[in-house]
């Protein structure tokens, strides 16, 4: 958690980021289609970029995140902004339990490939949702393990192939509804230009 508490403040200045969070929030409601009363809960929310971009189609929006950083920059934003519908909680579903089961739809971008155990964190959103709700994933495909060369200690997944990420996501509960890719990063490293393509799976309860 180190590495995101200590990017934390400069998160938001990457115009990038702010991109992908825009084009994920557009094509998650474009297929979701929220109502105004609907919940919605953002794991691995960082400083909130995804949530932002949704905000004004849901009635609350819960956003969780390990990192004490990244919810402090989180929190300064709400307040600035009074935005009264984003709630954000310090919350690590691997280690602990959560009890509120009643959202209408669960996103994640760019979280999954940091957890080893993905199919213990999918069933966790599974027994979250309502029945009839939406879990929204976005993500790296499957790369060659230069996307996180940076971090020294880094030890998640080098993305996923669709059928992987299907089979876990079938097997905690939910049926595909949608898979996609919708963005791509482009990183330089050393004079050369490499392009990571993201997905956007979408299963239903």
């Amino acid at each position: 958690m180190m590495f995101f508490d200590a990017k934390a403040r400069e998160w938001d200045n990457d115009p990038q980021k702010i991109d992908r969070a825009k084009v994920f929030a557009n094509e998650i409601l474009s297929f979701v289609k929220p109502l105004r009363s609907m919940n919605g809960f953002e794991y691995g929310c960082g400083t909130g970029l995804l949530s932002y971009f949704m905000k004004d189609h849901f009635a609350r929006l819960t956003l969780a995140d390990n990192s004490d950083g990244m919810l402090n920059v989180l929190r300064k934003k709400i307040k600035k902004e009074h935005i009264p519908n984003m709630t954000p909680i310090h919350l690590d579903l691997m280690t602990q339990n959560f009890r509120q089961h009643s959202y209408d739809v669960i996103y994640t971008l760019m979280t999954l490939h940091h957890i080893r155990d993905i199919g213990k964190l999918l069933k966790q959103f599974f027994s979250m949702l309502k029945k009839g709700g939406y879990l929204c994933i976005g993500d790296l495909t499957k790369e060659d393990g230069s996307f996180h060369s940076h971090i020294p200690d880094y030890d998640g997944h080098n993305g996923f192939d669709r059928e992987e990420i299907e089979r876990i996501m079938e097997s905690s509960g939910f049926k595909t509804e949608l898979y996609k890719i919708c963005y791509r990063i482009t990183k330089q490293s050393e004079g050369k230009v490499t392009t990571y393509p993201l997905f956007l799976m979408i299963g239903k309860k």
